[in-house]
């Protein structure tokens, strides 16, 4: 457009605007017009002529060509808004009062083009105090998920395109630490955008905790608000329709999809493809009533026919014979009874009329028991079971097909001293080591049962134990606070140089860091002889004789059991670096056996009422088994290490399967006193238990490789041949590893060997 003709339309609507504005103030003088405004007159603004355009009512903010204007006379305006200013600030003064505003005062001014009032707010400075949008959020990735940056240093990048570290975090103490020593950590949350903690403020705290009570997250939400009554009421009735659109087509019009559907469902109903629904049965009763007694129905299994009353015999006739009528000893006897002993219910009378005869008295306990005999009659005749008892005895093999196992004895000896207490036999099983009280160890050869040697020690002997090494030969002998290693006799040279090399080496293994109260000593080489031993250790002076011995399955390591000592009872002796230690610092109950797991790295610890298993490599409790006997005496582990026998002084044997259960799998009462001893055969299914009745036991015990198949457990024999002196039976069994042979000692003092 022409510069030329924009001056000329800008100066012509300029020229209509000022004869506009003499015509408004002489209507205004004279008083017959008045201005409205948009807000008191609805309709348009517009000049006489039709070229002014149309101004609305300015408030809040003003248009742009108004500013156009009011750079223009802006000199004028302010002198005559001077006076304005001062009537509104009047005004305005009040509302300032009553609510503090925090924001700009704003101006009211009157347009020089509407010739109304409007707000000037002052313009904005761009500050921080301003408008939160101007705050500076150091990380600017916007919606980026924060997990591309989890192998960066930094966490995103800031308005100048420079990169914002990760900030430092602590570990899971210093979280618990930071929590401790700031009260307002508990009430932060973790922004992601920034990699740190902020904490809430009290409106978000205030949400929290009511979407936490499934309350509105709105505190100003009132639930219980008065309804406000938008169309009912006095003068509220609905005058208007909700909406003012015209009526749809399909109001009037039928629709032909519908008919379609319909037609489709009247032809599967012609065709039998739909039935329709059962008329209701006009029957109020959900059963159908029938007499117990009479003919049943067909659906209704028959019951059986109802008890008939007895038939009246001649002593309830009202004139009975002489000899039914009771004499006066054999009414007062009659009467004497309970109702429930009497042999009848009544008491025969004569009258010589039938109208003499009273009413009946006991007509309606009779009738009451009569019906108690209805109810009370059995609807189903049950069939009775024919069971043999003998068919619910589980069928064993026979004994004779689970041969062979040890039958009678074959040999003995006797040591004079006293109760023959431990024994134990080679690893090569040709050879038993017997213990008494009197301190008298002998060596027997178990095909003869001759005695070899004869060692005397001073004190009771409280246990024997042979190594299960093969390459060497040698055993241990528990006494009062000493455990001795001895060698025996008629030993090969090259075996014999090779324990005098284990027992007592020339050169000192290194001594452990942590020193121990067992002290190791070995003789010199000049007084090496078959009488003495060749290593000695020296318990602790409040340890008692040493009750129970158990040798690790390479040799090398020796655990001891100790009942009665003050301090800890169980100690495991390494041969190789001549060390002793005890693994427990405190136990819970007096240890009575101990034993090592044949393949893996665990160790059994019988107290008196629970078997703990313990990791040795880990160093933690594994299982604890609960037998439920009363006070454990004994326990043996199978070669296969799944399995574990547990005896006690309550005549009970228990069979756990360590992969099953804590509790036993069977519990066998075969022994009519305590148990006392307990053990496994290497080689064989037999195990075989001792007790203070005199007798042993041997059971056929096969362990199946299938998980699913139990082990099958079979009663074989009873051996009797030890007497029993002092309350005291069979001490000690132990099986001979290359036979099917037992080795048992007894408190007679006697050493007995059973053969198969």
């Amino acid at each position: 457009m022409p510069a030329k003709d924009l001056a000329g339309r800008k100066s012509t609507k300029r020229k209509q605007i000022d004869a506009e504005e003499i015509q408004s103030a002489e209507l205004q003088s004279n008083g017959v017009l008045e201005m409205l405004s948009d807000e008191e007159e609805d309709g348009d603004a517009s000049s006489d002529d039709g070229h002014v355009d149309e101004f609305p009512e300015i408030v809040n903010e003003s248009s742009s060509e108004d500013s156009d204007y009011d750079e223009d006379d802006e000199d004028e305006d302010e002198e005559d808004t001077e006076d304005t200013e001062d009537e509104n600030a009047n005004e305005s003064g009040a509302d300032s009062d009553d609510s503090l505003h925090v924001f700009p005062k704003a101006k009211t001014i009157i347009s020089r083009i509407t010739k109304q009032p409007k707000t000037v707010y002052p313009e904005i400075e761009p500050n921080y105090d301003s408008d939160s949008s101007t705050e500076d959020t150091p990380n600017r990735v916007g919606d980026v998920p924060m997990h591309w940056y989890d192998d960066l240093p930094h966490i995103g990048y800031d308005i100048n395109g420079k990169q914002v570290l990760r900030p430092a975090r602590g570990d899971e103490l210093d979280k618990f630490l930071a929590t401790v020593d700031d009260s307002s950590a508990w009430t932060s949350a973790f922004d992601k955008n920034t990699q740190s903690d902020k904490p809430l403020t009290a409106e978000e705290l205030d949400i929290i905790r009511r979407l936490y009570t499934n309350e509105n997250p709105d505190a100003g939400y009132d639930p219980y608000e008065p309804t406000t009554e938008w169309f009912t009421g006095k003068g509220k009735e609905e005058i208007m329709p909700l909406s003012g659109a015209l009526q749809p087509k399909r109001r009037w019009v039928p629709s032909k999809w519908e008919k379609q559907k319909v037609m489709k469902i009247v032809r599967a109903i012609r065709q039998g493809r739909i039935l329709p629904s059962k008329p209701k049965t006009t029957s109020t009763s959900k059963f159908d009533a029938y007499a117990i007694w009479s003919e049943p129905s067909s659906s209704v299994v028959p019951p059986l026919p109802a008890p008939k009353p007895a038939l009246p015999t001649n002593a309830e006739s009202y004139n009975p014979p002489e000899e039914y009528l009771p004499t006066e000893e054999e009414r007062k006897a009659w009467e004497a009874l309970d109702p429930e002993d009497r042999e009848r219910n009544y008491l025969p009378q004569k009258y010589s009329t039938l109208r003499l005869v009273p009413a009946y008295d006991r007509f309606i306990k009779e009738r009451f028991f009569r019906q108690l005999d209805l109810y009370l009659a059995p609807r189903v005749q049950r069939v009775k079971l024919n069971i043999d008892p003998n068919s619910l005895i589980p069928k064993l093999p026979s004994p004779s097909s689970l041969k062979p196992f040890p039958t009678y004895k074959s040999l003995q000896f006797s040591h004079s001293n006293g109760r023959a207490r431990c024994i134990s036999v080679s690893p090569d099983g040709e050879w038993v080591i017997s213990g008494d009280e009197g301190g008298v160890v002998s060596l027997w050869e178990i095909m003869v049962g001759r005695e070899v040697k004869r060692w005397q020690f001073e004190g009771k002997i409280g246990a024997l134990a042979w190594c299960p090494r093969s390459d060497v030969s040698y055993f241990a002998v528990g006494l009062e606070d000493k455990i001795h290693l001895v060698t025996p006799p008629n030993v090969d040279p090259a075996v014999l140089s090779l324990t005098q090399t284990v027992l007592a080496p020339t050169t000192l293994p290194t001594a452990p860091a942590t020193p121990s109260t067992v002290k190791w000593t070995t003789p010199a080489s000049a007084t090496w002889s078959i009488d003495t031993p060749l290593l000695t250790m020296d318990l602790p002076a409040s340890s008692s004789v040493p009750s129970h011995f158990c040798w690790h399955r390479k040799g090398d390591y020796l655990a001891s059991v100790s009942t009665g000592g003050a301090q800890s009872n169980v100690w495991i002796h390494q041969i190789s670096r001549r060390h002793s230690q005890s693994p427990f610092k405190k136990i819970k109950g007096a240890v009575q056996s101990v034993l090592f797991h044949p393949l893996k790295p665990h160790f059994f610890v019988a107290t008196q009422q629970y078997v703990r298993i313990y990791n040795l490599s880990e160093q933690q409790l594994v299982k604890t088994l609960i037998p439920g006997i009363k006070w454990i005496s004994s326990m043996d582990v199978h070669p296969s290490g799944d399995h574990l026998i547990v005896g006690g002084y309550d005549r009970k044997l228990c069979w756990f399967d360590l992969e099953l259960s804590e509790k036993p799998y069977k519990v066998l009462r075969y022994h009519s006193r305590a148990i006392r001893s307990l053990q496994f055969h290497p080689a064989y299914p037999l195990f075989a238990s001792s007790s203070d009745d005199g007798s042993i036991q041997i059971f056929h015990s096969r362990v199946y490789n299938d998980l699913m198949t139990d082990p099958l457990i079979v009663p074989l024999k009873i051996l009797r041949g030890h007497q029993i002196t002092d309350g005291l039976g069979v001490l000690q069994v132990k099986w001979c590893s290359k036979h099917p042979w037992l080795v048992s000692s007894g408190a007679d003092g006697s050493v007995a060997v059973w053969c198969s």
